[in-house]
């Protein structure tokens, strides 16, 4: 695969991921397209620039590793490891199918480059941090980056997670909240408020970063200053847009966990274009 740290060429693979999710979700005729394309700027980031990984040997001891917690939101995960080359781009379309690598949920069982199947919320930021703290004990500088749903941390395990991270300086561990503001059934602000966020990382011992989710700019500077921090796990509070780059899906509840239609493929596309 390519690497690259040019943010104009990473938002272009962003936008054919884009592609990717919509045309993948309405072939299958479900799925969660809202977060997978407010997440597509920080999984591109990851993955083409930042994570130290190898998809010719996707078990190198010193890779950096990357749990997708919410993993609802695994079209846009699938898309980006098809694209890097651990898996088959031309089996996309079998999202969701009876048989499929591509499982509704990240399922390390089909799909082996996986770290971990994942979807069961709350639990990724744990792995993550065990994966984390393993490395530290085996004498290895690799990384682990975890990506988690707002609504996702509603959930008390990713606290207990937390505090344990903070309270033994977890340092190589990275969490990315997907902070757009939308779960399964409205507005997170209605559902269970998280405010304040910040400070309430804060006080569990982390290192925060507040930034605009679809800035890779502003990503791969965070990731830097992540990487730079001693004695605090980092957390990056990612403010972004449910459903971003496509006009209807934007800040609409409904595209949470609804397919588009054939026709609203067609004018998702020819948006992304």
């Amino acid at each position: 695969m390519q690497k690259t740290t040019d943010p104009s060429e990473l938002s272009r693979i962003a936008k054919r991921m884009r592609r990717a999710v919509i045309e993948m979700i309405t072939e299958a005729k479900s799925g969660h397209p809202g977060g997978s394309l407010s997440a597509t700027e920080i999984l591109v980031t990851l993955f083409f620039d930042v994570l130290r990984h190898d998809p010719a040997n996707f078990k190198w001891p010193d890779r950096d590793r990357f749990i997708l917690s919410k993993g609802h939101a695994c079209p846009i995960l699938y898309a980006v490891m098809a694209e890097c080359g651990y898996c088959p781009a031309d089996q996309l379309k079998t999202l969701r199918k009876l048989g499929s690598i591509y499982q509704g949920h990240p399922d390390v069982r089909f799909l082996p480059a996986l770290e971990a199947s994942t979807g069961s919320l709350g639990q990724g930021l744990s792995l993550a941090i065990g994966m984390g703290l393993a490395a530290k004990l085996d004498g290895r500088d690799s990384r682990a980056y975890v990506v988690l749903g707002d609504g996702e941390i509603q959930e008390g395990q990713i606290w207990e997670a937390a505090m344990f991270g903070g309270f033994h300086k977890v340092d190589n561990v990275v969490a990315v909240v997907d902070y757009n503001k939308i779960q399964l059934d409205g507005f997170v602000k209605d559902i269970m408020d998280l405010e304040p966020l910040a400070d309430k990382w804060r006080s569990f011992g982390w290192h925060v970063i507040v930034l605009d989710g679809h800035d890779i700019g502003a990503l791969q500077n965070a990731f830097t200053e992540a990487s730079r921090m001693k004695a605090k796990p980092t957390v990056l509070i990612a403010n972004t847009v449910k459903g971003k780059g496509v006009s209807f899906m934007e800040n609409n509840p409904k595209f949470h966990g609804t397919a588009p239609t054939r026709e609203e493929a067609v004018l998702a596309l020819a948006e992304l274009a």
